[in-house]
């Protein structure tokens, strides 16, 4: 087949789990013998590059998705989604399948418009599926509203739909998805050789990492409270929060108020040699973000047998990826309290922790991969193709 995949992102120029999620999808696809157009906006010099066999083509210009707040700005949305209209109308006949992002959910309409009537296949792939109350939250009462009667009448009109976490799913459910969506069975990467780190040297002190973006929806500012209150009963224990974004001032004023300021780096992004070295000797991954479409990055500590301490909020779709006291622990809430009992426990855990941490990583890169998610996307594909003769 002839595959094109839909975002408006594409790692490595831009990062974050959508963005690997999607240009695995693509080398996924190429392995398989087929061939495909990565759909995308510009945010390279020069001509559209070939990475491992997916020819990436700018469809629309370079420009800003985010404002500073960190929210989408829907002027973006709308005009990747005319952009997405434009090059489907005009190569309707040329893809057998358009693989689309419902980030944003204008894609959607974008998508199933320019290929009504034709032949190709559209699936419809959902990152995240929001409640009512997370869009008035995070788009204010007018656009809010907008934005979730669009997102309900998206998933009413996606002909095939893809999730990646059971919370997904029954977010697709309950905006009525008009088929049983495809259900992945993970987005774990098996293709980097790691070396675990299953034994701390001697005399080490106990450090705790967050990796990501500073936006409200992580909630970074609830980790310092929770190093104060863990270093208590672990005095040595520090933090290296990585990242940057619109809440980076706020985590530091948080550290400050906090006292462990002295305890605490704030490094920014880092270099990926670098995060694997932190992931490697980190005593545990703390994530205390509310919102995850499915939390890749716990499956990349646990990679070096670094379990991870995430929360517990029903739009926390990385709790799926916990097993309590075998590669992590779930926090009650992110309060200091609550976060800072979880981090205790998962430093405690020590190298037994770790050993369970990294044979849970050894039997999930064999039933929860991404190579398999993959195929089954194509077999779904295919039989939407057999269906349509």
């Amino acid at each position: 087949m002839r595959i094109a995949v839909v975002f408006d992102c594409l790692y490595p120029f831009t990062t974050g789990g959508g963005e690997k999620q999607y240009r695995q999808f693509a080398e996924e696809f190429v392995k398989g013998g087929h061939e495909v157009d990565y759909l995308t906006r510009r945010q390279w010099d020069g001509p559209d590059p070939d990475l491992d066999g997916v020819r990436a083509r700018a469809i629309a210009p370079a420009y800003d998705l985010h404002d500073a707040e960190g929210v989408r700005l829907p002027v973006t949305a709308l005009r990747f989604a005319l952009d997405v209209f434009r090059h489907l109308v005009r190569h309707r006949d040329t893809y057998d399948a358009v693989i689309v992002s419902a980030t944003p959910v204008l894609n959607v309409f974008a998508a199933r418009a320019a290929l009504l009537g034709s032949r190709t296949v559209l699936a419809v792939d959902w990152l995240e599926v929001w409640t009512r109350t997370q869009w008035l939250e995070y788009s204010g009462p007018v656009v809010g509203r907008v934005a979730d009667a669009l997102q309900h009448l998206a998933v009413r009109l996606s002909p095939l739909t893809l999730g990646h976490s059971q919370h997904t799913v029954d977010g697709l459910r309950a905006n009525r998805v008009p088929r049983e969506p495809v259900r992945s069975p993970g987005l774990i990467s098996a293709v980097r050789d790691v070396t675990p780190r299953l034994e701390t040297p001697e005399e080490t002190e106990p450090m705790v990492l967050f990796v990501g973006r500073h936006i409200q929806d992580k909630q970074v500012d609830s980790l310092p409270p929770a190093l104060a209150e863990a270093r208590e009963d672990l005095p040595g224990l520090h933090a290296v929060i990585s990242g940057e974004g619109p809440e980076r001032d706020r985590v530091i004023r948080a550290a400050a108020e906090a006292g462990v300021t002295d305890a605490v780096e704030f490094p920014g992004f880092v270099e990926e040699a670098e995060l694997h070295r932190l992931l490697a000797e980190a005593s545990c991954l703390v994530n205390p973000s509310r919102r995850e479409g499915y939390g890749l990055v716990v499956v990349e500590a646990a990679s070096y047998g670094t379990p991870s301490v995430v929360i517990d909020h029903p739009t926390n779709a990385s709790t799926e990826l916990i097993e309590e006291g075998v590669n992590g622990f779930v926090a009650r809430s992110a309060g200091a309290v609550d976060l800072a009992a979880a981090i205790t426990r998962a430093v405690r855990g020590g190298d037994a922790l770790r050993r369970t941490t990294r044979a849970w990583y050894e039997e999930a890169i064999r039933t929860r991969t991404i190579a398999k998610t993959a195929e089954g996307i194509l077999r779904a594909l295919e039989n939407a193709r057999e269906a349509h003769r």
